[in-house]
């Protein structure tokens, strides 16, 4: 069975979700069903060899009725047009439930990080922010740090903006900056923490089993990035074992429990989690369906999909990454009893009319 695409997902989302909704004028979802403005743009870069490489970058604003774009810019060799297009629709839908005034917008480059020296992040985000001009701005659109960005990133992206616009204050322009330039302090732990808050709070209102706190409960986490470790360290703070923890290079699991912080000066020593003393090595697929009680996708988009739904052995699934579960695999786990949450929204847009708890 093929996966859907990105766009046919988002397609089918708005149609599932159209069917709680009674006084949709005519028209209205296949304007929906479109973003507001789509850019793709080529650009060289001068690489630290001297020779000169072309990079594509893309910026999507789906939607602002409610206000300017608000999404992240994701740096990631398979990214696309159509990818970027779905998650800014995601957006929309995501500030809309929680009722905050922004659109929905994403955006990135077209890159592998893990090839690139700082140098050339540097000038791949400058020239990028560059060639967006007054396509991104405070009242506009305001991106974020996402995939393989960071408050570094959103610190190149102010300074080139705030170059191309001088005598006002531009702070604004982007979200996820370092706290002396005006961040947030908590900014890089917070999707991490939502995670467990909204566990939390969905453990003790229907509870796992019977059991209405975190205590001694396995987790098993896909990504161990800034949101998975900032859960990882979060859902062991609370009581739970975390079982499993994978990279992209694969997974560790251990029954006992995983501390996240040796975990982390393993895989900052090795380069990878795989191999960790104590642990065993599994596959990333295998980690859907190992063992666990609550399971959280951290990584990539429709990474549950029709195909291992059905092996899916925890009884919470808590999406931390954009868009982890297909539409197909939301009425699998439905029909198996298995709750879908979504860490960063308080009711979801799935076929599910259940809602979804959060902190």
């Amino acid at each position: 069975m093929t996966t859907p695409s990105p766009r046919q997902q988002g397609l089918q989302r708005v149609l599932d979700a159209s069917r709680y909704v009674t006084d949709f004028k005519k028209g209205l979802l296949a304007h929906l069903a479109n973003p507001k403005r789509a850019i793709t743009t080529c650009f060289p870069v001068e690489m630290d060899d001297g020779s000169v490489r072309s990079f594509f970058g893309y910026r999507v604003l789906h939607n602002n009725v409610l206000g300017p774009g608000k999404g992240g810019l994701r740096f990631h060799p398979s990214l696309s047009l159509e990818e970027v297009s779905s998650l800014a629709a995601l957006m929309t839908w995501k500030c809309a439930l929680i009722d905050v005034p922004f659109g929905g917008a994403k955006g990135g480059v077209t890159c592998d990080t893990k090839q690139l020296s700082e140098g050339e992040l540097r000038r791949i985000t400058r020239r990028f922010i560059a060639e967006l001009g007054d396509n991104i701005g405070p009242h506009t659109d305001i991106p974020a740090p996402d995939m393989y960005t960071n408050a570094q990133t959103m610190a190149w992206v102010y300074d080139t903006y705030d170059t191309m616009h001088p005598g006002r204050n531009n702070r604004p322009v982007v979200t996820g900056k370092p706290v002396d330039q005006g961040g947030s302090l908590g900014r890089r732990d917070a999707t991490g923490n939502g995670v467990v808050f909204a566990t939390e709070h969905f453990v003790r209102l229907r509870g796992i089993d019977g059991q209405h706190h975190l205590q001694d409960l396995r987790v098993a986490i896909q990504g161990f990035g800034n949101v998975g470790l900032a859960a990882a360290r979060a859902f062991a703070a609370a009581g739970a074992r975390v079982v499993a923890l994978s990279d992209s290079h694969g997974t560790i699991y251990r029954e006992e429990g995983i501390d996240p912080e040796q975990a982390l000066a393993f895989k900052r020593a090795e380069g990878r989690l795989a191999g960790m003393p104590g642990t065993t090595s599994i596959d990333n697929a295998a980690l859907l369906t190992s063992p666990c009680d609550i399971l959280v996708p951290a990584a990539t988009a429709s990474q549950v999909h029709a195909e291992n739904a059905g092996a899916i052995q925890a009884r919470l699934v808590v999406e931390a990454a954009n868009d982890p579960i297909t539409p197909q695999a939301d009425l699998i786990l439905q029909e198996r009893g298995i709750f879908c949450r979504n860490a960063a929204s308080r009711y979801c847009l799935t076929s599910s009319p259940m809602p979804v708890v959060s902190a």
